[in-house]
């Protein structure tokens, strides 16, 4: 019996051994191409903001007619299109920021912060929608809208921190208290300004999400933010990480956990504004969360978790794409409906009902 219990386990160990180096190869070759693939919106977003002068503008030309052999070989009319790019980009670069602090916000138990700070952006584009056609004080452009909608978010992502430490309720009461408000004010200040502004912008876009409402301002300010938090993910991934799962430790080795909890919310916040362009207010949290719920079900560590969550994310934006493509459908809600297949195929393959992650 014993003999049999023996070599069971040692039969069992040389398939984990086997089966666990492939496995990171596997990871490692996603994480390359979904890097790759980053690298090449950047690189088109560069072109295209710098098209005015000669040598960039025939680059992207360039770029383009190997966008037209795409659309020939793949039986598509869309990579032919610069501004198509913008919300292909912009989608790409989704994909990889959003599951990477929404792994961060999922482990601490923040989930509903994505969606409260979505509604404080839609307040924000409410506001930038007053700023550009009643008071005039801002260009009419949806780059702007988004600039306004950018720093309303990250006040209010500092306001709830704020309110969080300070307030002696429950400690959802002030994320309920902060999206329903923020809402609030955003549906008074669109119904205000509705008859008086100059201009007609189609808030539906704002909530829903569209490929057609990705400007080039907002392109480029989301390949400027998405870099920026990768950046500032990798310098901090050590304090967050220890913020995010034993904030008591984290004092004990010297970081400063209000200092840490308040640049994740800052981070969400930059997502969920850069994310509704294409996603909507409504759906915009899904990239935060569902992504992540996917990886955590099939991962063995931390770090395994933040790497699945990137590749599921990427996943899920073409996969949406094409589907919208295929099906002339929005892509917001395609990515979504993406990601949770994602989720439930990670649920059937895996038995594992209680997630112990090592942090490594």
């Amino acid at each position: 019996m014993r003999q049999h219990v023996y070599e069971a386990a040692r039969d069992a160990a040389q398939k984990v051994r086997t089966y666990l180096p492939s496995r990171r190869r596997t990871e490692r070759a996603g994480l390359v191409v979904v890097g790759a693939l980053s690298v090449v919106v950047l690189v088109f977003l560069v072109l295209d903001f710098l098209r005015a002068y000669p040598p960039f503008g025939s680059l992207r030309e360039q770029f383009l007619v190997v966008g037209e052999w795409m659309d020939f070989y793949l039986g598509t009319r869309v990579f032919r299109y610069g501004f198509m790019w913008h919300s292909i980009a912009t989608g790409v670069l989704i994909g990889v920021v959003a599951p990477l602090v929404g792994v961060f916000v999922v482990h601490k138990e923040m989930a509903l912060i994505g969606e409260t700070l979505a509604h404080t952006a839609f307040a924000g584009v409410a506001v930038g929608l007053l700023l550009t056609g009643f008071v005039a004080v801002l260009p009419t452009t949806g780059g702007a809208l988004l600039l306004a909608a950018l720093v309303v978010s990250v006040l209010g992502a500092v306001g709830l921190q704020w309110l969080t430490e300070r307030a002696s309720t429950y400690g959802d009461v002030p994320i309920a208290v902060v999206l329903s408000g923020s809402f609030a004010v955003g549906t008074i200040l669109i119904s205000y300004g509705r008859d008086r502004m100059a201009v007609a912008i189609d808030i539906e876009d704002y909530l829903f999400g569209s490929a057609a409402v990705v400007p080039s301002e907002g392109a480029y300010m989301m390949a400027v933010l998405a870099v920026a938090v990768v950046a500032v993910v990798v310098h901090s991934y050590k304090p967050l990480l220890y913020v995010t799962f034993d904030e008591q430790a984290a004092r004990v080795a010297g970081f400063g956990v209000r200092r840490y909890n308040t640049l994740l919310i800052v981070l969400t916040a930059v997502v969920v504004v850069g994310a509704m362009q294409v996603l909507g207010v409504i759906l915009v949290a899904a990239m935060l969360v569902v992504p992540v719920a996917a990886a955590s079900q099939v991962s063995l560590s931390f770090r395994e978790t933040v790497y699945l969550s990137v590749l599921f994310g990427q996943v899920a934006v073409l996969g949406g794409y094409a589907f919208a493509v295929a099906w002339s459908l929005p892509p917001g809600g395609s990515i979504v409906v993406t990601a949770i297949a994602i989720y439930v195929v990670a649920i059937l393959v895996t038995d594992r009902s209680v997630t112990a992650l090592s942090a490594s």
